[in-house]
Parts: structure tokens; sequence; C-alpha cells
């Protein structure tokens, strides 16, 4: 009796297990791609996908999806992995991707969209992803970059923008890369007038920091092309160099801020957290014209309401240090003059002091020679 009650519980096992198989099965693993349960990686590369292939398992981690010929990514693309934290669309030819292709990857910290045919990103793509880490939009299209995108880049330390279309970069955006390491810029057309001026200041204050970046080569105006942004002197954005002395001042503030405070932790045994580098609202929202796509704004032309208060301030201050400086060095020059005709004078009044002093004492030995022989002479009179 007992062996038979085992053996239909037994049964039972089985038919549950039978059951259940086809649901756990659902979501094991697409067939186009081999996946790994105990890595929980997805390798779907170079499988001529041209979508995002379904019935993935909820638990994956990595997702790569290189090298197929993907062109578009749906509205929440990836719902069914929302704890993804790798994700690789490198080498398709996604052309267009919806502002809420990634919603709900919160935990997502590396994404790679390189070598695609993007042209512009929607400032809602990363949404509230909050922990990416790693950014490469290399070999693209794109003209612009939104600066409200610049919320879900904070805790970024990489970020790949080589061989697009860029011309400039929004200030807001470069305002929230407080945590970057590592930045590639090459390969695109920087036009160095006088918005680009914004980016090579703060590209100072971020190698200040230790960061590193390749390099920015000017390709407009003509007279510029092929020099590198770095190594352009300031003296070439005169144009717009009265715009920025008050940008111009905020870095240098912020530079000697950095100095005092580095030598201030290291002397008391603290390591030196990263500060957001402060620019000025009046250098206007971005060097393209902000909003999405980064373009039409003419050039010099600002976004935002200028602060001409400010401004003046600071030319005031410019033009009072540089009389003062002046009224200075015309009082040192004065003085200089004086100590040296002060000193040829006395020089020369020691030499004819000196030179009486010897007439008188030879004056003297003569006469003392004359009084000894009129006595001498009397006697042998």
């Amino acid at each position: 009796m007992h062996a038979a009650l085992r053996r239909l519980a037994d049964m039972r096992v089985i038919l549950v297990c039978a059951l259940l198989s086809p649901l756990s099965l659902s979501h094991a693993c697409p067939k186009e791609c081999s996946c790994n349960s105990n890595t929980k990686i997805v390798d779907c590369r170079g499988r001529g996908l041209y979508d995002i292939p379904r019935k993935l398992h909820p638990d994956t981690q990595e997702l790569y999806l290189q090298d197929n010929r993907i062109r578009g990514l749906g509205s929440m693309a990836f719902r069914e992995i929302a704890f993804v934290r790798i994700l690789d669309l490198s080498n398709n030819s996604i052309t267009s991707i919806s502002p809420t292709a990634l919603l709900g990857l919160r935990t997502l910290q590396r994404l790679s969209l390189a070598h695609n045919s993007l042209r512009e990103l929607d400032k809602r793509l990363l949404g509230p992803i909050r922990s990416l880490s790693h950014l490469d939009l290399s070999h693209n299209s794109l003209w612009g970059l939104p600066g409200a995108m610049g919320d879900s880049l904070r805790n970024l330390s990489y970020l790949g923008l080589a061989n697009n279309k860029l011309t400039r970069l929004d200030r807001s955006l470069l305002e929230a890369l407080s945590h970057l390491e590592s930045l590639t810029l090459r390969g695109n057309p920087w036009r160095c007038d006088c918005q680009l001026i914004v980016l090579k200041l703060w590209l100072e204050t971020y190698l200040f920091k230790g960061g590193v970046v390749d390099e920015v080569l000017c390709s407009q105006p003509e007279e510029m092309k092929n020099k590198d942004l770095q190594k352009v002197p300031y003296q070439l954005f005169h144009t717009c160099m009265t715009t920025s002395y008050h940008y111009l001042f905020a870095n240098i503030h912020h530079l000697e801020s950095e100095r005092l405070f580095r030598g201030h932790t290291h002397g008391n045994h603290a390591h030196p957290s990263s500060h957001t580098l402060h620019v000025p609202m009046a250098m206007g929202e971005g060097f393209g014209g902000g909003g999405e796509g980064g373009g039409g704004m003419t050039e010099c032309e600002t976004k935002q309401k200028q602060r001409p208060v400010n401004l003046r301030h600071a030319i005031a201050t410019v033009i009072i240090t540089g009389v003062v400086c002046g009224i200075v060095c015309l009082m040192m020059l004065a003085a200089a003059v004086y100590g040296c005709a002060y000193a040829a004078i006395m020089a020369k009044y020691q030499r004819e002091l000196k030179k009486n002093e010897e007439l008188a004492a030879a004056q003297g030995a003569d006469h003392a020679t004359a009084d000894e022989k009129e006595p001498l002479e009397n006697a042998i009179a």
C-alpha cells in the first residue's frame, strides 16, 4: 500500500515538472543566440539579425548584438531584460532610436552604439539611467548631443565621440561630466570659432584634473584648419574674448581653488573629491544652439540673456588693474632713474672731494718744507 502511494507521488512530481518545463524553456535562450546560464551572458553576434531577439531570459546580465543588420530600436525594446548591465549594439545599421527604447534599464552600466548611422539622439533616451559608466557613440553621423542628456552622464568615466560630425558641444553637457576619465573627440569637423573657446577652457580644466583626451583638430575656419585646439593661442580668439572675460576669470579662479584645495587636503592626508566646473551662464547654453540636434544657432549667438553688469565689472577690473600696474611700473622706473642719477652724482662728489684732499695734503707738505729751509738759510748767513 505504501509502495503504491510512493509511486503515485513520484508520478505527480514528474507530471508537474513536465508541465513546468515548457514555461522555463520559453525563456531559456533565443534560437538565434548562444547563452551561458552561469554567467548570464547572451551572445547574438554576427547572426544576421534585423531586430532584437525575443524570449530573452529576465536574468540576462550581458547582451551582445554587434555585427548584425539591426536598423532601429523601438519603444521598450529591452523590456524583458530589465537587469542587463552590458548592452553592445555596435556595427549595425541603426538609424533611429525611440526615446523610450532603453526605458526600464536602471542598472545599465555599459552601452555601445558605435559604428552605426545615427544622426541625432533624443534627450529622453537615457531617461532615469544613473548607473551608466561607459558610453561609446563613435563612428556615427551625430551633429550634436542634447545638453539635457547630461543628467544621465554624471557617473560616466568613458565617453566615445570620435568620428562623427560634431562641430560643437553643449556647455551643460560638458558641465555634467564631473567623473569623466577618458574622452575621444578626434575625427570631427570642429569649428574653432567663438563658441568653441568654452570647450578649450573646459579641456584645460579637465586635463588639469588628470583626464585623458585624444585631440580636437579644427576644420573651420580655413586659417585654423588642422590645428589642435589645445595648442591654438587665445589671441586667435580675440574677436570673442570681450564676451568671454568673465568665463576665463571663472576658470582661473576655479583652477586656483583646485590648487589650494588639493594642497590643503594633502596636508591633512585627505583625498580631494572631484568638483564640477561652474560655468557662467552668460556664455549661452550651448555651442551649437543646444536643443536635441545641436544646430541652428548663428556664430557667436548666445542662447540665454547676457549679464551686462557682470561683464562691465569684469572689463572695469581689467582696465583698473592695467592702469594700476602701469602707474607702479612708471614709479619703479622713476625710482630706478633717480637712484642711478643719485649714485652717479655721489660718486662724482666723492672723487672731487678725494682730489681736493690730496691737493690740500700736497700743499701742506710744500709749506712745511719751505718753513724748514728758512731757519737753515738764516743760520748759514
